[in-house]
């Protein structure tokens, strides 16, 4: 099996609230974290705009973060998307399916995908940990968010490139307003300040303000994030 280097971290980075939670949890804890995102046909330009904001603000943050954000790479996977009639890439309405039992908002085999071509790139740079902001809160509705799905594929990468590939999810098992408690034990209400203006969550693209962030405030990502922030914000209070 090849070995790869384990102090260097490759973060699947969209731009959203959970996966730049997990590039701020990846910079406190490995040499050098490059991010790679993944133009997949989503209807909304704002969550890549989102990732080079997130991206030039904790370079901002801390010299250290600065020193060790390695290079972004943005892969182009609009064809895939183009194979799926789902809310994020089409103009449809974001609602259960009836014949799925999931939300519009599905993209079948996402984070797979995902996974998969962050593992190349990885392998071809050797880089040996894959940091992803999957969370099991969102399982129900997206089934590539479970642990036992994760850790298949990554078993499977790690068979299939015969390298020492692992896979880090630190807010897997963490509810929305825990990871915002997270965020801020690694880089304080400055962090958290920062995360909650520049990330971006929303399934319809708005950018309208809330005490939460940004967003059109009823969509389920949003309302999702809501819930979380107050959650927390309630918490800080005791």
């Amino acid at each position: 099996m090849r070995p790869l280097d384990q102090r260097r971290a490759l973060a699947l980075f969209s731009g959203g609230q959970d996966s730049s939670i997990v590039l701020a949890w990846a910079l406190e804890r490995f040499d050098r974290v490059d991010t790679i995102g993944f133009a997949y046909g989503q209807r909304h330009e704002v969550e890549l705009q989102a990732r080079l904001d997130i991206r030039r603000a904790f370079a901002g943050l801390s010299p250290d973060w600065r020193d060790r954000l390695g290079d972004d790479a943005v892969i182009d996977l609009s064809g895939y998307g183009a194979m799926s009639d789902t809310a994020l890439t089409r103009n449809t309405p974001i609602e259960i399916d009836a014949a799925a039992g999931l939300p519009t908002t599905f993209v079948p085999g996402r984070n797979l995908v995902f996974l998969s071509v962050a593992a190349g790139l990885a392998y071809a740079r050797g880089i040996g940990v894959l940091a992803a902001g999957m969370c099991e809160e969102d399982a129900t509705g997206y089934p590539d968010c479970r642990a036992e799905t994760l850790n298949a594929q990554i078993a499977a990468l790690r068979l299939g490139l015969d390298a020492d590939i692992r896979l880090e999810t630190p807010v897997l098992a963490t509810s929305k307003a825990r990871s915002w408690a997270l965020l801020e034990e690694i880089g304080g209400d400055a962090l958290v300040d920062t995360v909650r203006e520049a990330s971006h969550t929303c399934y319809r693209g708005v950018r309208d303000a809330h005490e939460w962030g940004h967003g059109c405030g009823t969509c389920p990502a949003c309302v999702l994030r809501a819930e979380g922030w107050s959650a927390y914000v309630a918490g800080k209070a005791v």
